[in-house]
């Protein structure tokens, strides 16, 4: 039986994955995304809500601790 040989379109970025310690079948699909970066393989996010309104994660997370029920003042 022939053994399965990958075919990689982007044999760079596949090599760059393995190197970071990646599995192959994983830095496979990366490296053959066409939405994938030529920064390391994450896809971009253009599109995305979080990724464009700015902070950190910490402070969305403390964002959206500070709502709650609303209270009626006392005057």
């Amino acid at each position: 039986m022939p053994s399965k040989s990958a075919n990689v379109k982007n044999k760079d970025q596949y090599e760059a994955l393995k190197d970071k310690g990646m599995s192959k079948e994983r830095a496979a699909k990366i490296a053959n995304s066409p939405k994938a970066s030529k920064h390391g393989g994450e896809k971009s996010h253009s599109g995305s809500g979080k990724a464009n309104q700015g902070g950190t994660t910490a402070q969305h997370k403390a964002a959206g601790r500070k709502g709650g029920k609303a209270t009626a003042k006392k005057s």
